[in-house]
């Protein structure tokens, strides 16, 4: 036998041939949804047909896949594993077709972020400008979130979601930019008052939530008195509330900074060191056009280095 037809026995391959590789891109659906539903709306079968795929599949590779636990499914210890090589392995294949690059210049797809209204505050102009620059045909789309799921990050055509350092995420994730905790006052306050002074003498707009803004925390530990004097439900009319009507606020820096351009705001930093309040980037594991991917990301990286 010649070396490149042993090469085929021996590896395996010669057992495709009797293997429908048409399965896979189902399967892979079906892992990330852990829906049957939704797997079939995703790769455009009928609901039927997805689960007779399914039990074809559940032939050939000897294993339950998925079983039911209450209202959803639960994938077995084999199909757990299966979801990372099966993902490799059909981004590759999509390669090898040569599917048309993405050409930014031409492309006329919705372009999906996910991220916080206070952030969206801070990225959100120009941002805009250079997607209008760069692709000025695609269409951008801001999902403005609150405390971000595993849903988030893969729901909806989201391509990448902007979180905040303190908030986990169940996929690897890069520093957009830092920011830091800062004391925000009217400006009319005595101009030699310091940061601290503000802190103990103005009545403090807080945000009406039932998860503490942490940097009470440590004023509590360095046994710093305050008053809450208004509670408000939207975050974004604090620093608003606190330039127009007086009293003090604690803010991310680049909020405030975003902020001081509509309304005459006085920015002083935190007396105590607190730790890294920074933006990462989480990007969308089903999200295979790596151009695009890379495309975006310069461009994310772009709008941080103007803050």
């Amino acid at each position: 036998m010649r070396n490149d037809e042993e090469g085929i026995t021996g590896s395996g391959l010669d057992r495709l041939a009797s293997v429908n590789l048409n399965l896979l891109v189902p399967l892979l659906a079906l892992l990330e949804e852990r829906s049957v539903t939704k797997a079939a709306e995703r790769v455009g079968l009928s609901q039927p047909a997805m689960s007779h795929a399914l039990t074809r599949m559940r032939r050939l590779l000897g294993d339950d896949l998925v079983t039911r636990q209450g209202p959803g499914l639960t994938l077995t210890p084999r199909a757990l594993e299966l979801i990372a090589p099966l993902r490799s392995a059909l981004q590759q294949a999509a390669r090898i077709v040569d599917f048309p690059r993405f050409d930014p210049a031409t492309d006329r797809r919705v372009i999906t972020i996910a991220m916080t209204t206070s952030t969206a505050l801070v990225v959100g102009p120009q941002l805009t400008r250079l997607i209008a620059e760069r692709a000025p045909h695609a269409t951008l789309r801001l999902r403005t979130i609150t405390v971000p799921t595993e849903a988030t990050f893969t729901d909806e055509g989201v391509d990448v979601v902007l979180v905040s350092e303190g908030h986990f995420s169940p996929y690897p994730r890069e520093r957009l930019y830092n920011d830091r905790c800062v004391v925000v006052a009217s400006p009319h306050t005595p101009p030699e008052a310091t940061a601290l002074d503000l802190l103990t003498t103005q009545p403090h707009i807080v945000v009406d939530t039932d998860r503490r803004v942490f940097p009470y925390s440590v004023l509590e530990e360095e046994g710093v008195p305050y008053r809450v004097g208004q509670l408000i439900s939207d975050f974004l009319l604090v620093p608003f509330l606190v330039a127009r009507a007086g009293g003090v606020a604690l803010l991310r820096y680049q909020v405030a900074a975003a902020m001081r351009t509509l309304s005459d705001l006085r920015i002083e930093e935190f007396p105590f060191p607190l730790p890294g309040l920074g933006i990462d980037m989480v990007w969308n594991p089903r999200l295979a056009d790596q151009d695009f991917i890379a495309w975006l990301r310069a461009l994310l990286l772009d709008v941080a280095t103007a803050l």
